[in-house]
């Protein structure tokens, strides 16, 4: 039993705190509060109809009081020695149930009555006319009337005072008092109970219908819920797919769009961890393989030379491409600290060319410097110098064929606004499919082989063809160093054409921009 009770708390508990719970609630106690006011002007209004309604019946029944009552009253109320008539037997039948009549004379004092159950009612009522003054207009009161019976209850009525005049102008000799219910049919009370149940029955319905509606409403939230709840790392393939134009919807649509970038942000995990031990296993099986086999049988020195050359080489690669994943992963990661200042970037350019100036020679690779101006920016010189480094060591060693031509220039565009600087490098050469230029930024992108013959960027090709080795990462730290700046890289190529790559960069605003050399648009060869 207490298992039972446990349960039924938490079920209560959870439904007191649900949205949909206090959604319906708070729909029901202001709809409750407009039912409140509406009921009360309703109310307010009705109660002044029949209020005036009674009023206007009880002068025109003051009005047809028998004149020769109103005659032997006011003989009375000159000359003490005349006797009043019967007022049961005078007035009586022109009274309803309900009416009471009362003669007054000019001190307030009761000389008549009719339909009252007491005249304790009716002294009270002098009592208090008496602090306010005989008004001559009808007013309401709560007395207890002759129709009463052994209810003693009061009730409302509405009262009328005449004073009793031989003509207008002589002095007041006594009063007539007139009443009757205000609302003799209880019309009041029943409009007051039709309300109440009206309200409160549309307010059950609200309340029933209102959680069916929110419950209605909130189905796609409990479907992302659901969908939460069930998705995982490795199952990022199911989707909401709400066909549903609100908020709601759009809260569905934007998680599925979360979903498409998480999926896509895994699949770029698995795939790099999948490429990087791909590309480390190789250097490490042939630092094994070379290993193995100088161990296996004595060699002459010049063996064991090629040997640990070779596993040098390997270990160079493998170091390389150990520092681009760890730079990666640091601007992947947000950790990447931008030492930023202000420098000129064809300054950053031309370092970076003379530091490759002897990896050029050895690759017989002739490398030009075009125009290069002065472009102030405010930029990290270590990490802007090697994106420079990355572009013109990738040219430098896929240039082939006879004439291996390098060419790095800068310039600068100007909109009247913004100031944007470009740094160009061309090579002479295979060149690359279109297809594969949307791409080429990816990490660990390689082209298909069997849709070209020539061999590409990024591609490896056989040792006995001075095969370019590199990780792979290259351009895609150049991307990120560009955009990291607050500019872009964009490509250009053609397949036996070579390529040419181009990073835009914004340029601190109103500097003098000077070319310099001498001859603008000379190139100058660095190597030879």
């Amino acid at each position: 039993m207490s298992a039972f009770l446990r349960s039924l708390f938490e079920s209560i508990n959870t439904l007191v705190h649900s949205i949909r719970f206090r959604l319906t609630i708070w729909t029901v106690i202001i709809l409750a509060l407009v039912f409140t006011v509406f009921s009360g002007i309703v109310y307010s209004n009705q109660a002044q109809v029949v209020r005036n309604a009674a009023g206007n019946r009880l002068v025109n029944d003051f009005s047809r009081l028998p004149r020769a009552y109103l005659l032997s009253v006011l003989a009375y109320l000159t000359n003490e020695g005349t006797s009043l008539p019967d007022m049961s037997q005078t007035v009586g039948p022109f009274l309803d149930t309900d009416q009471v009549l009362t003669l007054l004379d000019v001190q307030g004092q009761i000389i008549q009555q009719q339909g009252l159950s007491s005249s304790s009612n009716i002294n009270a009522l002098i009592a208090d006319l008496k602090k306010t003054g005989f008004v001559d207009f009808p007013f309401t009161y709560d007395l207890i009337g002759a129709g009463s019976g052994q209810d003693k209850s009061p009730q409302n009525y509405v009262m009328v005072i005449s004073s009793i005049q031989l003509d207008r102008g002589s002095p007041v000799l006594g009063y007539l008092l007139m009443g009757e219910p205000m609302d003799p049919v209880n019309q009041l009370g029943h409009l007051l109970l039709t309300l109440l149940l009206a309200s409160g029955g549309t307010l059950l319905l609200a309340m029933f219908g209102g959680y069916w509606l929110v419950a209605r409403a909130l189905h796609p939230v409990q479907v992302i819920t659901r969908a939460a709840r069930e998705i995982g790392e490795t199952d990022l393939s199911r989707r909401l797919n709400l066909k549903v134009k609100d908020e709601l919807g759009e809260l569905a649509n934007t998680f599925d769009r979360m979903l498409d970038r998480l999926q896509a942000a895994f699949a770029r995990q698995r795939q790099f961890t999948a490429d990087a031990s791909h590309e480390l296993r190789t250097p490490l099986t042939i630092i094994d393989l070379e290993s193995d086999r100088a161990l296996a049988r004595r060699r002459s020195p010049e063996e064991y030379e090629r040997a640990l050359r070779t596993i040098k080489s390997e270990n160079e690669f493998m170091a390389h491409l150990v520092n681009d994943l760890l730079i990666l992963a640091r601007m992947d990661a947000g950790q990447t600290m931008m030492k930023t200042e202000e420098l000129d970037l064809s300054d950053v350019t031309l370092d970076a060319v003379e530091r490759l100036a002897p990896l050029a020679q050895q690759k017989k690779v002739e490398v030009e410097i075009g125009d290069l101006p002065e472009m102030r920016l405010a930029g990290d010189r270590q990490y802007l110098s090697q994106m420079v480094i990355n572009l013109v060591e990738n040219a430098i060693k896929y240039s082939t064929g006879e004439l291996r031509h390098v060419t790095v220039e800068a310039g600068h565009n100007s909109d009247g606004q913004r100031q944007e600087g470009w740094l160009r490098v061309s090579d002479t050469g295979p060149g690359i499919a279109q297809e594969h230029l949307p791409h080429l930024f990816d990490r660990f992108y390689r082209v298909d082989k069997a849709r070209t013959h020539i061999p590409v960027d990024g591609e490896d090709v056989p040792e006995g063809e001075n095969a370019p080795t590199g990780s792979g990462l290259g351009l895609s730290i150049v991307q990120w160093i560009a955009t990291a700046h607050g500019g872009s890289v964009a490509v250009q190529s053609e397949v036996g054409e070579g390529s040419t790559f181009t990073v835009c960069l914004p340029l601190l605003p109103d500097q003098a921009i000077h070319s310099k050399d001498a001859a603008a648009g000379q190139k100058r060869p660095l190597t030879n």
